[in-house]
């Protein structure tokens, strides 16, 4: 107990630390979201990652908090994930290449012995899926930094129910690493997290949650795993719906998630994310409660239920087709074109 609370204090001043030290030199070298207007370098994803994996590995090596039989290759997993997810910040790979290498991690760590062949395949496809959305909720500021805080948390409290002190350590730290990283995210954000760490929390989560649950049933397990994800399940499913009815490229980028829609209704930038947090706590605590058997497995039929009415409620929202970032002013380009003629000249 005493270590957990020295570690994740320790991920929390770090990844804060770190995300800030790294903002400059990846500016410098172009690393930042271009689906922003201003430059944000995408050093929150790095940080976390070596954080989370630094510190976890450090408890593991000191002996004060073993990972665990499968841990270890699940963390392994999720850092070739988050390298996988950086080499997309920087080289702007093909949509399917993160997707492909997140399957065939997610295949490697499932634990099939507990699943079975049938539950441990549809385990490795949510797993790819959620990493996947959680790389499409890193669209508003603090949004996926404090969604995955939540997220965290929770299942790091499924976890310690089943005495898997392995794992809630693990999450515990991942949690405080974000909550360090959204020292710089909080709006207006000065970092970002990018395809690195998104991808990496998102695999982390899902991954973890496969784990605890694992051998305890498929229904009730599927609940769980979505109650603890709703708002990143909401998300994706407002987005394929919107893109299939506009009939717009899945793979293709516009501002039609879940804060974008909001920010149309005129809900201020911290609000949306103060309001998702809140509604990721909500579907967080019913999957802890069916998880410990406190609350009814109705209970997520009700989070359910919710989605539902808010992806309807938003899915005919108009949004813009594309995002395009401000374009310089006809007399500052003017201004340029001759200062380039008064050089060359």
């Amino acid at each position: 107990m005493l270590y957990g609370i020295v570690a994740a204090a320790t991920a929390l001043l770090l990844s804060a630390l770190l995300t800030g030290v790294l903002r400059a030199p990846l500016l410098r070298l172009g690393i930042q979201d271009r689906r922003r207007r201003r430059p944000v370098p995408l050093s929150g994803g790095v940080a976390v990652g070596l954080v989370t994996g630094l510190v976890a590995l450090a408890g593991d090596a000191a002996g004060v908090a073993p990972l665990g039989t499968g841990v270890g290759r699940l963390l392994a997993a999720g850092a070739c994930v988050g390298a996988l997810g950086l080499a997309v910040d920087v080289w702007r790979l093909r949509w399917w290449v993160p997707v492909a290498g997140t399957a065939v991690a997610a295949a490697l760590v499932v634990p099939y012995g507990e699943t079975g062949v049938p539950g441990g395949v549809l385990a490795a496809v949510w797993i790819v899926a959620v990493a996947a959305a959680f790389r499409g909720l890193d669209h508003a500021d603090g949004l996926a930094g404090t969604v995955g805080t939540v997220t965290a948390f929770g299942v790091a409290a499924c976890a310690a129910a089943e005495l898997m002190d392995g794992i809630a350590v693990l999450l515990s730290v991942l949690a405080a690493a974000l909550a360090g990283f959204l020292l710089h995210n909080w709006h207006p954000a000065r970092a970002a997290l990018g395809a690195c760490g998104a991808l990496f929390t998102g695999f982390l989560l899902a991954s973890a949650a496969v784990f605890v649950r694992a051998g305890q049933g498929i229904g009730a397990g599927a609940g769980v795993l979505f109650a603890v994800t709703a708002v990143v399940c909401a998300d994706a499913v407002l987005v394929v719906l919107a893109r299939r009815l506009a009939r717009w490229p899945l793979t293709r980028g516009r501002p039609d998630h879940l804060g974008h829609r909001l920010r149309r209704l005129g809900v201020a930038p911290r609000a949306v994310t103060v309001l998702l947090g809140v509604a990721s706590l909500g579907g967080v605590l019913v999957g802890v409660g069916m998880h410990t058997g406190r609350v009814s497995g109705g209970a997520v039929l009700w989070v359910a239920a919710v989605a539902v009415v808010v992806v309807l409620a938003l899915v005919r929202l108009p949004v813009t087709p594309v995002f395009r970032p401000r374009q310089r002013s006809s007399s500052a380009s003017s201004q340029v074109t001759g200062q380039l003629r008064v050089r060359n000249g």
